[in-house]
């Protein structure tokens, strides 16, 4: 199997899922899609699955960031072609833009560990099932990705959806099941760097100490979702 992994930004990219990935036997080819003037390192056709992850841009910024749109455009096409999908965060936020849905400011942005529960459909889905009825999950987003109407929902928090799937083969994840402890705990020492990190008041110690007591069982969580995204398009 050969994937795609779409990356925004450095510290963002496919984490736990490459180690995973890795120990399967799949090769990872990463796009970082901000660069101008790149294209994926081969023919889309050449790849079994297309995943897309996080960044500190949102979903409505294509003024700062034209490449959004473009991606919204490939994401779609992917949609109609039935390539399989697994995107993350803005990824998710972006799928659900791409597929007729929106991508929209939260009230409050969820920055930390916070509870997800497992819907009813997503009790019996593939890749989320295991889950439930709930866990507890890392967020860090200020937007919510609302897919259109017919879309299984997967995964709650009482601020937005938390998974979805649409159609067969193509899920979207809101928390940050890749992220790996080195990675985070730069999102946190950089913390400062989100305005809406510092207007909640987020307290970077106590982030970091639940963390710390957290992240080694996120991240086994973290390979086995995405070990049931392979497992369920092989």
């Amino acid at each position: 199997m050969r994937a795609l992994a779409i990356v925004h930004q450095t510290d963002a990219g496919p984490g736990v899922f490459a180690e995973e990935m890795r120990e399967r036997g799949v090769e990872l080819d990463q796009w970082l899609l901000s660069e101008r003037g790149t294209g994926p390192p081969r023919e889309i056709a050449d790849y079994d699955a297309v995943l897309t992850f996080g960044g500190a841009m949102h979903a409505d910024q294509e003024d700062r960031h034209p490449w959004l749109r473009f991606e919204k455009d490939f994401l779609a096409a992917m949609l109609d072609d039935g390539m399989p999908l697994l995107a993350v965060c803005l990824g998710t936020q972006l799928l659900a833009d791409a597929a007729g849905g929106v991508a929209r400011r939260l009230e409050e942005p969820e920055i930390g560990w916070f509870d997800v529960e497992v819907t009813g459909e997503g009790s019996a889905d593939p890749v989320i099932g295991q889950l439930a009825p709930s866990f507890t999950a890392f967020q860090w987003h200020s937007y919510e990705g609302v897919p259109p109407d017919g879309t299984a929902i997967l995964a709650r928090t009482e601020a937005c959806t938390q998974a979805y799937r649409i159609g067969e083969r193509a899920w979207g994840i809101q928390f940050h099941a890749e992220v790996t402890a080195f990675d985070l705990g730069h999102w946190i020492e950089d913390y400062d760097s989100d305005e809406d990190a510092v207007r909640i008041g987020v307290d970077p110690e106590a982030l970091c100490t639940e963390t710390e007591a957290k992240i080694t069982e996120w991240n086994r969580l973290g390979r086995k979702l995405c070990g049931r995204f392979l497992d369920a398009i092989a």
